[in-house]
């Protein structure tokens, strides 16, 4: 879908601002849909003072590593190499944590890909501890790990269970960890994408920084090892936005690449909910109705206005990154900045939100889904059967269940009443006022009285030459939209 030039510009005033406010030294931005990549900005100092930040300059971009480590387990499910609901324990033995209540719950592959093994949440421990070697992790988790939820029972994010799962990756494949996402999804899909850092500063690749006492402090580099799963890929905006858009692209039915659009759109979907944080900010206003949890690797919002939107954040010593995007146009922003935790996340949600509302791109995301033809036929039937009832026409517009469900006697009788109610049948009666259609199996209309109304309501099956399985009318109250 087009994207207005002054969207574009407004997009990047967010990032811009943020720049003025010092969340960090550097920030690259894009812009994708289901085209590719749409706009590109790169602001402020990929390195201080030496080299500018531009959308090809290499971020951290730390958790968003989880949707390449998930999407390389349903990789080698597809394959069938591995079981998503395998114990954990039979890839990695020395995983054997205490459980509250000492219940017997083994934690499945499935179950850390969703967040809800019962590990505690471990930012910034894990953040860490990247280059942990293969032997030292198997120490650690031999020494003990201990659970705050029953596995499977509840959301709780988990670093570990990542690096867990990391480790699956390599028994179940027999390479390494970055060797296989390396080469089975970042090459297929030429991705300026990596884990090894680099030896020494470089203009190619953005320098960490926290904030200390007298301004930006450089942070050193660390280098891959057992917890590169939950954030070692280092990536460009445009690239990271070319990983999201292929993500999202499977809700367009798009089948190029390592991965089939069923198994994507699989990672996008709401697998576990997520509960509201317990202790709301004070004074915060009060949100729009969302759900939100978390996928495989993905977390996953129903934004009342927009529907689902997918997105991961990732934060690291010295980087902040963020991607997101609407499922059901495939727009979405990456945001990537240089600096301890700086929250990145907040400009990429305000930067899609800009997208969303822009004029171009908000009017078929928000129309209505058009109703079957069936579902308008038997509409139309059904309100001249409202008006003259016959057992006849009944029998050919409604399924086999309407009767069963509600006798024709009664149905008539209902009728009667309603119209009654509305000062009788008129003239205009026949007309389908205000229709409305959430899915193509369901409509809502009016029908006027001489003193009123009667909202209609049909509901079709789902065979291919379907009758309608519900019909309901009632007198409109006062409170009914199109009043």
């Amino acid at each position: 879908m087009p994207i207005a030039a002054e969207t574009v510009s407004a997009v990047e005033a967010i990032f811009a601002r943020r720049l003025r406010e010092g969340t960090a030294p550097g920030a690259a931005w894009a812009v994708f849909d289901r085209d590719g990549v749409a706009a590109t900005g790169g602001l402020g100092d990929a390195r201080l003072g030496a080299a500018a930040s531009d959308p090809d300059t290499l971020f951290r971009v730390a958790s968003c590593t989880k949707s390449f480590t998930a999407a390389a387990l349903l990789l080698l499910r597809d394959t069938g190499r591995l079981d998503l609901d395998a114990p954990v324990r039979a890839f990695v033995p020395e995983f054997a944590p205490d459980v509250p209540g000492r219940f017997d719950a083994p934690i499945s592959v499935r179950m850390l890909m969703t967040m809800s093994g019962g590990l505690p949440t471990d930012d910034p421990w894990a953040d860490r501890e990247e280059s942990m070697t293969r032997d030292a992790f198997r120490r650690t988790i031999a020494d003990g790990i201990r659970c705050v939820t029953v596995p499977g029972t509840a959301f709780e994010y988990s670093n570990l269970g990542y690096a867990l799962l990391g480790q699956v990756i390599e028994r179940a494949s027999g390479a390494t960890y970055v060797d296989f996402v390396e080469q089975e999804l970042v090459a297929p899909l030429d991705l300026a994408a990596r884990f090894e850092a680099p030896a020494g500063p470089t203009p190619a690749v953005a320098t960490g920084n926290r904030r200390g006492p007298d301004g930006w402090v450089p942070l050193p580099f660390t280098g891959p090892g057992a917890f590169s799963a939950i954030g070692g890929v280092f990536a460009s905006a445009r690239s990271l936005a070319e990983w999201a858009g292929w993500l999202a692209s499977a809700w367009g039915g798009d089948e190029s690449g390592p991965l089939s659009a069923a198994s994507r759109r699989e990672l996008q979907q709401l697998h576990r909910v997520a509960p509201p944080p317990r202790t709301p900010a004070p004074d915060a206003p009060v949100p729009a109705p969302l759900v939100t949890g978390y996928g495989y690797g993905l977390f996953v919002e129903h934004d009342a206005r927009f529907g689902p939107v997918v997105s991961h954040s990732g934060g690291y010593p010295g980087f902040s990154a963020h991607m997101r995007w609407h499922a059901a146009s495939g727009l979405g922003v990456v945001a990537l900045e240089n600096a301890t935790y700086a929250k990145v996340s907040r400009g990429a949600e305000a930067a899609l939100e800009r997208l969303l509302l822009d004029a171009d791109a908000v009017a078929p995301l928000r129309r209505e889904p058009d109703p079957w033809p069936e579902t308008l036929a038997t509409a139309e039937g059904l309100s001249r059967l409202a008006i003259e009832w016959s057992d006849a026409a009944a029998d050919a517009l409604l399924a086999s269940n309407a009767a069963l469900d509600v006798p024709y006697d009664e149905r008539r009788a209902t009728l009667d009443a309603a119209w009654t109610s509305v000062g009788g049948r008129t003239a205009a009666s026949g007309a389908l006022e205000d229709r409305a259609c959430d899915s193509p199996d369901h409509l809502v209309w009016f029908q006027r009285g001489a003193t009123g109304r009667l909202r209609l309501e049909v509901r079709m099956t789902p065979l291919l030459r379907g009758r309608a399985q519900t019909f309901t009318v009632a007198v409109e109250d006062d409170a009914a939209p199109g009043r």
